[in-house]
């Protein structure tokens, strides 16, 4: 399945700040969180994700995968999003109901939910800003799969934090539980990656320091797999076009993923505004759109 083109965003005057995380969030769950969709598909498909299913997705950003798999009739869904509360709280907004919402505790910034909420007999849902240990439970079955769908091979240390969460999610995975991995393509097969350059060049003072970019590599995703304890068990790759309405949109929703975000402390959003529009010039097609070709690896590894 290829993404739509995305025409439903925030509107938005002037150049694309985003010093606001809410606004951020928005972009991403509005705008690029669907350029994975035929990702998720695949996945699913190929796990046969259903019925019964007890899933573990971490990194679950603002919860588009999540649905995904209760529509599919998943049997308990955890989302854990450490990295964004913002969309974590969109992720409420799409997957629990209101009441369950209003009602949730907040000095565990944790929800729970039984018996539906998405209109899919899904049984339980849980979102976790924490640790992924926060979802072990005397009440929760061993998971028997967990995602990683936020893909890795572009920021240096994306591989270090990853089999971090990963380490701490295993022990509650059943034994053989397959655990999907997912990085950029090669670079030559992602046309995002000339755009992603543009962040690379304007965050070179700031190359020094813990968050720069750096080209996916080969071996990416075993490494990960690797570290954490897991035996790789196939892989695949996917074609994930980045498809936008307009530059507008294209801006917004590159700059909600985080990975420009030292290009605009080194110089600033009207800058990278600027260089990244240019980039984006040879993807513009005659009709105002944009339009760009990537491909994306996961792996399926399995838990000890």
């Amino acid at each position: 399945m290829t993404p739509v083109l995305v025409r439903q965003h925030l509107p938005h005057a002037g150049s694309t700040p985003r010093a606001d995380p809410g606004a951020r969030a928005r972009d991403w769950s509005e705008i690029q969180e669907r350029m994975l969709v035929p990702l998720y598909e695949a996945v699913y498909e190929r796990l046969d994700v259903g019925g019964g299913t007890r899933l573990l997705a971490l990194g679950c950003g603002s919860g588009l995968a999540l649905l995904m798999a209760a529509s599919r009739g998943a049997a308990t869904l955890t989302g854990v999003e450490t990295s964004s509360p913002e969309r974590l709280a969109l992720a409420r907004e799409r997957l629990l109901p209101r009441e369950e919402r209003a009602n949730e505790r907040p000095a565990h910034a944790r929800a729970d939910t039984r018996g539906g909420g998405t209109g899919a007999d899904h049984g339980r849902i849980r979102l976790i800003r924490r640790s992924p240990q926060d979802a072990a439970d005397a009440e929760t079955p061993a998971y028997d799969l967990v995602t990683a769908f936020e893909p890795i091979g572009c920021l240096a240390g994306d591989a270090d934090g990853l089999a971090g969460l990963l380490t701490a999610s295993t022990p509650l995975a059943a034994r053989g539980a397959p655990v999907v991995l997912v990085g950029w393509g090669p670079p030559e097969r992602c046309a995002t990656s000339a755009v992603l350059r543009v962040a690379a060049k304007l965050a070179d003072p700031l190359r020094s320091g813990p968050v720069r970019l750096r080209p996916a590599l080969r071996d990416d995703l075993e490494e990960v797999a690797r570290r954490a304890g897991l035996k790789p068990d196939g892989s695949g790759r996917v074609a994930c076009p980045f498809g936008y309405a307009d530059v507008e949109s294209a801006l917004k929703g590159l700059l909600s993923t985080g990975l420009f975000d030292a290009a605009v402390t080194a110089t600033d959003q009207a800058q990278v505004d600027k260089e990244l529009t240019e980039a984006l010039h040879p993807y513009r097609r005659a009709d105002g759109t944009v339009w760009m070709p990537n491909v994306f690896r996961y792996l399926i590894a399995r838990t000890p």
